[in-house]
């Protein structure tokens, strides 16, 4: 089985909600309210970290947030690509959540790929991103503050 997820609103764009979804015969999606986003940038500046590559990382801990529970049994999980030239960090920061969440999937299973607007995971993430649908969980900033600390704390970068 085949699982394909897709983005809508750009992590990186705090003035708008980002929508991951994965879709094969179910379809999952979370939603990450532009507030949250705001507020988990600047509590990162505060912590004294910069760059794009914490964008990136928002990125991957979404990603965690929509597969943790859903499509680990998939044969194959194909990544929309967000970060052209960064998916090697993006599937490793990924994959270093997972595993400390005792969470088990053989990194070969992910790829990215440009998945396409004719996708079932664009169409659902552009759904629940124009609210014709509601999102299946909305990420809250504890949960993510909360991870951040967790892979801070192992030295996982």
């Amino acid at each position: 089985m085949r699982v394909e997820v897709d983005q809508s609103g750009k992590i990186g764009d705090t003035k708008v909600p980002t929508v991951l979804a994965f879709s094969n015969k179910e379809s999952y999606a979370i939603l990450i309210p532009a507030k949250v986003k705001r507020e988990c940038v600047q509590r990162l500046r505060e912590q004294g970290r910069t760059g794009k590559t914490f964008y990136m990382r928002l990125f991957a801990i979404g990603l965690f947030f929509l597969l943790k529970e859903h499509a680990l049994d998939a044969d194959q999980i194909a990544l929309d690509v967000e970060y052209p030239g960064r998916n090697a960090e993006v599937k490793l920061y990924l994959l270093n959540m997972l595993r400390q969440a005792d969470v088990r999937i053989d990194a070969e299973k992910i790829h990215f790929e440009h998945i396409g607007k004719s996708s079932s995971a664009h169409k659902k993430a552009l759904a629940v991103y124009t609210k014709e649908q509601m999102p299946d969980k909305v990420i809250k900033l504890d949960e993510i503050l909360a991870l951040i600390q967790k892979i801070s704390d192992r030295d996982v970068s």
